[in-house]
């Protein structure tokens, strides 16, 4: 199902991207050499709480996780790219720390993600990965609006990570949020254009490129949610949800 927001929806909608992003931010700037995965993930429960608003994760429980998920927060380091599960860890000087955080304000949810490297030590290879994911959402988010297909969109993103060199999975990628995290349509990272289903005004999409430095395979952790590199290499993920207008496009989730 492909939900459609009316007009008066727009601003519930504005309300829960300002809140993921100013989360996440405040997150960001927290993030310090020694500061652990569990303290971020409390913190992030602390300021849904005192919103009013409701996680998206705590209880969520499909068929790819060993749920429920338990935490309010995805955190993934280095190799981990998706789900991270947040665990006793203390981040190290040059860490490569990815955050995904999605939430229900007054009924209507918001989806976004960051990547930044942890302390002074910022390894080219780090940034040269988030700077790819960075640029193929803006692209993903440029070539989006009303009338266009998801596979423009879809071939926005993968152009951008291709030509970084970097091969792309398919297995996850963007989707349709609305009064629910996950919906129709699925939006991979890359496509076709002119391909798939052409969008309409009201409808809200959380895409997010995210790849991995030398590989396209997954390997799921232990602890049943946690997806790594089957390599070991270093990953990142950026994300915004974006809402479909008469005039184009608006980004819910920019700082």
């Amino acid at each position: 199902m492909i939900e459609i927001l009316s007009p008066t929806d727009l601003p519930r909608a504005r309300d829960t991207g300002a809140l993921v992003a100013g989360i996440l931010q405040t997150l960001k700037s927290r993030s310090a050499v020694g500061t652990n995965l569990l303290d971020i993930d409390a913190w992030a429960q602390s300021m849904i709480m005192e919103a009013g608003a409701q996680s998206c994760y705590v209880d969520y429980e499909p068929s790819f996780g060993r749920g429920p998920f338990g935490h309010y927060i995805c955190t993934s380091i280095n190799d981990a790219v998706l789900h991270g599960l947040p665990y006793d860890y203390r981040l190290a000087d040059g860490d490569l720390l990815s955050l995904d955080l999605a939430v229900s304000l007054g009924g209507v949810v918001a989806d976004s993600a960051i990547s930044f490297v942890v302390g002074e030590t910022q390894p080219p290879e780090s940034i040269a990965l988030i700077d790819a994911t960075q640029r193929a959402l803006s692209a993903g988010i440029a070539a989006a609006g009303p009338g266009v297909h998801i596979g423009d969109i879809s071939h926005a993103i993968g152009s951008v990570l291709g030509a970084a060199g970097y091969s792309i999975n398919t297995e996850f990628g963007g989707h349709g949020v609305g009064s629910t995290m996950h919906q129709d349509p699925h939006v991979s990272n890359t496509g076709r254009p002119g391909r798939g289903y052409r969008l309409r005004p009201g409808v809200l999409l959380a895409l997010e490129p995210w790849v991995m430095a030398d590989t396209a395979t997954l390997v799921t952790d232990p602890d049943g949610w946690t997806l790594r590199s089957v390599t070991g290499c270093r990953t990142a993920h950026s994300e915004h949800t974006i809402a479909i207008t008469d005039d184009g496009v608006e980004v819910l989730t920019q700082p």
